[in-house]
């Protein structure tokens, strides 16, 4: 099968750092592509940096549907486009968030998240409420590097999520420990050893659920929510994502 990784931010850098996670646990059969948008922000630190990838992402998908794609993979832990990209596909649209959420549910019954700046607090929090994860999530910790940090200074990169992971497990009684961004799946394994609980990376997650759902052969519901998008004029920068938007679709939908 194939499955594409799509990092929603633009740096290259971070891009082979989650391939070289896919890649790490995708089975022999399974290819791996790894991709950055053409467009984007660098990192993604906000809502504004999150809305301003959704671009890329959905065409990333879109370009996957001619590459014979089987599933996709959202490598950001805001899950940006998730909903959208499922849209625009039949094929399985996995968020590592989602993903790691779902896994260590059968793993822990609490569990806390890591993650990047204190501004993203928030954004998780709600991203957890909405996957009705709230009664198991019993805290969002953050570190003071940025995302892109973590590829600039693995050595300190490590030592704070140490830190946090064992405040976690002291303070919050986390039975398992959510990695809160994409760039931190070197991290996984090690904490793991250190800590004696599960440390779950989303990108390791997502691509082992899409292996599992596309063996099962299920794929997106096309039913109500998300049917393809009507087609209808887009002008501007995004005109291009106005061409074959609409598919046909069986009459039961």
């Amino acid at each position: 099968m194939k499955i594409k990784v799509i990092n929603p931010n633009t740096t290259i850098e971070m891009t082979k750092g989650i391939e070289h996670a896919a890649l790490s646990v995708k089975r022999e059969d399974t290819e791996i592509i790894a991709v950055s948008p053409k467009m984007g922000p660098a990192s993604i630190e906000s809502f504004y940096d999150e809305y301003l990838s959704i671009p890329g992402v959905i065409d990333e998908v879109r370009k996957g549907e001619s590459e014979g794609v089987d599933a996709y993979v959202i490598a950001c832990y805001g899950d940006p486009g998730l909903q959208a990209a499922r849209e625009v596909t039949a094929a399985p649209v996995i968020g590592i968030a989602e993903s790691s959420m779902y896994m260590a549910s059968m793993l822990a019954a609490r569990f806390s998240v890591v993650t990047v700046l204190p501004r993203i607090k928030t954004m998780i929090e709600e991203l957890v409420e909405g996957y009705g994860m709230g009664h198991r999530v019993v805290n969002v910790r953050t570190t003071p590097m940025g995302v892109l940090d973590f590829e600039k200074d693995p050595v300190k990169g490590m030592e704070m999520l140490r830190q946090e992971s064992r405040r976690a497990l002291e303070e919050d009684h986390a039975e398992a420990i959510l990695l809160g961004c994409a760039g931190m799946a070197e991290f996984a394994n090690e904490l793991e050893k250190e800590l004696g609980i599960p440390v779950i990376d989303g990108v390791v997650a997502g691509v082992k659920f899409a292996e599992a759902i596309v063996d099962l052969g299920k794929t997106t519901s096309k039913f109500k929510t998300y049917k393809f998008p009507e087609k209808k004029e887009y002008i501007g920068l995004l005109a291009h994502f106005a061409s074959n938007t609409e598919k046909a679709i069986p009459d039961k939908f």
